[in-house]
Formats: structure tokens, sequence, C-alpha cells
């Protein structure tokens, strides 16, 4: 479904709450745990822990597009410093922020999966901190790569039905959605080390 597009999807897990690092407009301090990725291209789910940041940021540095659920604000500012150059500047698809264009408000991610897809996340955020902080490791990526899969499974049914659906209270709704496939630019050289 890639069409030659090197298309990443991306979710992650941090070392540190909300509350250890002093609220929610401290996203950059919270340091990663684990990133799961779904590469398009090799159409593989991947993991990278916190000293292997640096294959992530050489793969993320090539890709044409990075998807997620509420990327922009968390997922990239936790991300940004391990790497030297900027996540903005990579073409970013954020489901969160797309349905919220269109119905006006945020939903969690949990319910358009048990909704759309008929699948339950694995956990929360309280629970990969705890694997973390236990040294579950193992456990720590599978939860990782549950969400990850969640999210790619959303984006292409989106690409495949152009709707997704939610539970507003009791109701179920329709969001009727489209992703347009991203502009495919000649490969801009980006540094990808850690600085």
């Amino acid at each position: 479904m890639s069409n030659g597009v090197n298309k990443i999807v991306l979710d992650l897990e941090t070392q540190k709450s909300f509350e250890e690092v002093g609220g929610r407009d401290r996203n950059h301090l919270l340091k990663v745990s684990v990133v799961g990725i779904y590469s398009y291209p090799l159409n593989k789910y991947l993991t990278f822990t916190e000293d292997q940041l640096y294959k992530l940021g050489e793969m993320l540095s090539k890709s044409d597009q990075i998807i997620g659920f509420n990327i922009k604000n968390f997922d990239f500012a936790v991300l940004q410093p391990y790497l030297n150059f900027k996540l903005a500047e990579i073409p970013t698809l954020d489901i969160l922020e797309e349905v919220e264009k269109i119905i006006g408000h945020r939903v969690k991610l949990d319910n358009l999966a048990q909704t759309t897809l008929g699948v339950a996340k694995s956990g929360d955020g309280l629970q990969a901190l705890k694997y973390y902080k236990l040294g579950q490791i193992e456990e720590l990526k599978k939860y990782c790569l549950d969400d990850v899969k969640i999210t790619k499974d959303l984006y292409d049914y989106v690409r495949q039905y152009g709707k997704l659906l939610y539970k507003d209270y009791f109701e179920t709704k329709e969001i009727k959605i489209s992703f347009a496939e991203p502009v495919v630019q000649k490969p801009v050289s980006r540094q990808a080390s850690l600085f």
C-alpha cells in the first residue's frame, strides 16, 4: 500500500511521567524509553531503545512521511532532543489532528480503535511507565508496538474506506476523512546522528 513512498508509523513511550518533569508543557524532558515503528517499505515492525535512537534517526531522516497519533504535540517533542535535524521538517500525518479538524474536538486512540477496528489498546501510558521502571523492556516494546499497529490499521482503514468511526457518549458516529499520499521530494540531506 506504500507505492514506493517511504512512510513510517511511529509511537513512543517515555521514561518519566508528566508529574516527574513538572507538567504537560515539558514533554522534551520526559526522555524516550522505547520507540516503535512500522516501516511501509520494509513491511516490518521495529523497536528502538534510547541507546539505539541514532538508527531511528537515520530512518526518519530518509522518510517521506511520518504517521502517528498526537505525534506533533507529544512524540516529536520527546524525540527531538535526541536528533540533530528538525522532525517538523518531515511531512507528518497526525491522525488525531486530522480528526479534530473535522469534528472539532479530540478523540482517544482507544475510542477510534474499538469503534472502527473492534480492537482495544493493550494498556495505558501508566502501564508503560511501570514496565520501564521495572526493567520489563520486552513487555514495554510489545505494548508500544500494539499502539503502532492500531495507528497503522486506522491509517490503512481510512486509505481503504475513507472514514473512521468513534463513540460519542453512547452513539456511534462516522467521520468522512481522507489522507493524501505525501509528495515524494528528491532526497533532502538531513544529517541523522545524535548531537
